[in-house]
């Protein structure tokens, strides 16, 4: 399998460089699962994009600094990829500013979150509809690091998990669609910089928290292997 990596921001955070840009990131989990899968990045925040979209076998939109809502031109042309994608019912991933950008490039609508920042190890529970990758009411611990959140869903998109925190936590669109408001591919010491970087907007009492939080197991393999599962189905 071959996964395009559309990726939409460049990390420039102090000490991170042993972890890589986001495409290192992503390559990283999905080889602790399979090695035997292939990645090409798209520098998309650039307007790089594949000639023909069948150069892989599926894609993958990775976070962002920047909001889905953006007036700026990059942002309309990957919500028009998107489109795009989804017509030929092509395989996608999003996660974070992906799992956001694809609600609202499809009918959805996203807002900053009435209640600020959502940082750190959180919890979402499986519903009924996510049968195919476990039973209701599981839960999967995830890296967490959003202001913007899903507010809408688009109208043939089904919700699979959520959370108190965090309602739209991950949807689906028919087979070919899956998106996720939480991270799998931070690493927590990478986590932990983006926290420290962001403390004075995030707040005290929530990078305490989200600091603390740190510390609780992570199920980000698990998550991988069942987005996995989703693109071979």
């Amino acid at each position: 399998m071959k996964i395009g990596i559309l990726n939409s921001d460049t990390v420039q955070i102090d000490g991170a460089m042993e972890f890589g840009q986001y495409p290192e990131m992503f390559s990283k989990v999905f080889w602790d699962v399979d090695p035997n899968i292939q990645f090409k990045t798209y520098e998309v925040q650039f307007d790089n994009y594949p000639s023909d979209i069948n150069e892989c076998d599926a894609y993958l939109i990775t976070g962002s600094k920047s909001s889905s809502y953006d007036d700026i031109e990059w942002i309309h042309n990957l919500k028009k990829f998107i489109q795009a994608l989804h017509e030929n019912k092509k395989k996608l991933i999003g996660v974070c500013f992906g799992h956001q950008i694809i609600a609202e490039a499809l009918g959805g609508s996203v807002r900053k979150s009435p209640d600020g920042w959502h940082a750190g190890v959180d919890s979402i529970s499986l519903n009924s509809n996510a049968l195919i990758y476990g039973d209701e009411g599981k839960n999967y611990n995830l890296v967490f690091s959003h202001q913007d959140e899903v507010e809408k869903l688009p109208e043939n998109a089904t919700l699979i998990a959520g959370s108190a925190n965090c309602p739209i936590g991950m949807f689906v669109i028919d087979n070919h669609i899956i998106c996720t408001q939480g991270h799998i591919e931070l690493d927590k010491k990478f986590a932990r910089m983006i926290y420290d970087f962001r403390k004075e907007q995030i707040g005290n009492t929530t990078y305490q928290n989200a600091c603390h939080t740190l510390a609780i197991k992570t199920d980000e393999l698990e998550v991988t292997k069942n987005l996995l599962k989703f693109l071979r189905s």
